[in-house]
């Protein structure tokens, strides 16, 4: 059987496909960027009909890029933006609406209404989650309120939900499988992550019908094939996990204590803690890494809104950088007698605030403060905010953090300048892997594995090369200096600081 292995790797702005061959290196690539809705402030959308068009583009983009046909693929895999969500019909496959997408804030009101009920402990205890309009349930709660009749037609059976692996698994299998996987379930304030299963109690909270949902399965196992039509041969669909479980697996963090970071639009940092189901006393999130032959791995997690996007806003909001590659250079110019620090709350703060009313703001800026410090600025950001959830990771959870290693991914880790102050204001090694590409990886080692063209976990981990590792060099009282003084920045930007 060949080793080809494709993985969808359906992200918030652009899908791509990525083909790796028998070596696990990238053979062929496809991406195709899609178009960002925003009927309201604070709302999101995405155009599910158009995320599905990408998907079958990107994947005929990356096969000829390959040079290879469907037919030569042992398996595929999917990773996808999570709590984002679809509901369509079952009889035509037709969404009934946009997808709302992980974003969105338009539930807030119903996440604060649900609070005043003391209903938050329950939620957390069964899901590891908050309340928040960052996931699935109340999206799905919202939709079925407001779509003229969803809520009888769901009653009835006649609507499906899912997450976008979901809806894709369905489109792909020509309706065949209703399917998602426990990592995806695990973000939809849905799932009981202790029992692994949807809970009866939270679906009547919500309002949603359990005949709306999918079958919940492991990270690796057959989620269908693929309908020959589409690509010109039946692919087995072997391997789904969201985003940033991907990555994870990606990164073969697969023993309790390693932690990854993956730097995109926003920042999302994963600690595997095992069969431990961490109940995090400092706002982070108790999540599911990933689930294979039946058994649960957890994680905490933390979750970043802006950490690129910060970049982005220097670029296309301010209009002082012309590329986000020019920051690096700027940075490493800016004035050292300068603290200026960016709290980039542009949306809320999430992890380990949570606070949704918070903006961003800038201090210390003098007469003399220009696109050089708000650079550095904006990089800092990031360091400060891991450095942050690092922190509340370790005194949620003793094991061995203190000796940490972060492994990390994404466009930010480009810049060296960046890994840079991370490893220093982390008084942590980072160390940025040969292979960028972690999260389609993970969703295609999955498929590969499972398909038995790929290594198992340990054959897998001996493969992850390290790139470079950034080593701490800073001094203790700098360290300590910024860090209180981006705390006290936090604490003044809060809204109720």
């Amino acid at each position: 059987m060949s080793g080809y292995v494709l993985a969808i790797d359906q992200g918030t702005t652009s899908t791509r496909a990525i083909v790796f061959d028998g070596d696990m290196h990238v053979a062929g690539k496809g991406q195709k960027e899609f178009t960002q809705i925003y009927p309201r402030s604070g709302w999101v959308e995405h155009d599910p009909e158009e995320i599905w068009d990408s998907v079958v583009s990107t994947v005929h983009m990356a096969l000829r890029d390959a040079g290879i046909e469907a037919r030569d693929l042992a398996a595929l895999g999917i990773t996808n933006q999570r709590e984002t969500v679809v509901v369509w019909e079952r009889e035509t496959g037709r969404p009934i609406q946009n997808a709302i997408v992980w974003q969105d804030r338009r539930t807030a009101s119903y996440c604060d209404n649900l609070k005043r009920q003391d209903l938050e402990r329950l939620f957390t205890k069964k899901t590891g989650l908050i309340l928040d309009p960052y996931f699935s349930g109340t999206k799905l709660s919202w939709m079925l309120a407001n779509v003229k009749g969803a809520r009888a037609r769901a009653a009835r059976g006649d609507l499906c939900f899912g997450t976008i692996d979901t809806f894709l698994i369905w489109r792909l299998t020509g309706g065949k499988s209703f399917v998602t996987d426990a990592t995806n379930a695990s973000r939809t304030l849905m799932y009981n992550i202790a029992e692994n299963a949807w809970d009866e109690d939270l679906l009547d909270i919500l309002r949603v019908p359990a005949a709306m949902l999918p079958e919940v399965k492991d990270c690796a196992a057959d989620f269908g094939t693929v309908d020959p039509d589409i690509f010109g041969a039946a692919i087995p669909i072997l391997g789904v996990a969201g985003d940033q479980q991907a990555a994870t697996i990606g990164q073969a963090c697969f023993a309790p204590g390693m932690m990854k970071s993956t730097y995109g639009t926003g920042c999302f940092a994963l600690l595997n803690t095992g069969a431990d189901m961490v109940r995090s006393k400092n706002r982070l999130l108790t999540t599911i890494a990933y689930r294979l032959d039946g058994e649960t791995t957890y994680a905490l997690e933390g979750s970043i809104f802006i950490a690129g996007a910060a970049v982005q806003w220097l670029r296309d909001g301010l209009g002082i950088i012309g590329s986000a590659a020019e920051t690096n250079a700027l940075a490493e110019r800016a004035d050292p007698t300068q603290e200026v620090y960016l709290v980039p709350a542009f949306t809320g703060l999430g992890a380990p605030h949570w606070d949704a009313k918070a903006r961003g703001a800038i201090f210390g800026l003098t007469r003399n403060s220009g696109p050089a410090e708000l650079s550095r600025a904006a990089l800092e950001a990031v360091c400060y905010q891991t450095r942050d959830l690092l922190d509340a990771m370790q005194k949620d959870w003793k094991n061995g953090t203190e000796d940490t290693v972060l492994r990390v991914d994404g466009g930010m880790v480009a810049s060296n300048w960046t890994m840079q102050r991370l490893a220093d204001l982390l008084d942590a090694p980072v160390d940025r892997p040969v292979i960028l590409e972690t999260t389609a990886l993970g969703a295609a080692w999955l498929a590969g594995s499972r398909a038995g063209v790929w290594p198992d976990k340990d054959g897998f981990s001996a493969t992850w090369k390290r790139d470079r590792r950034f080593e701490p060099y800073m001094d203790e009282k700098v360290r300590a200096a910024k860090l209180k003084g981006w705390k006290n920045a936090v604490k003044r930007t809060l809204s109720e600081g």
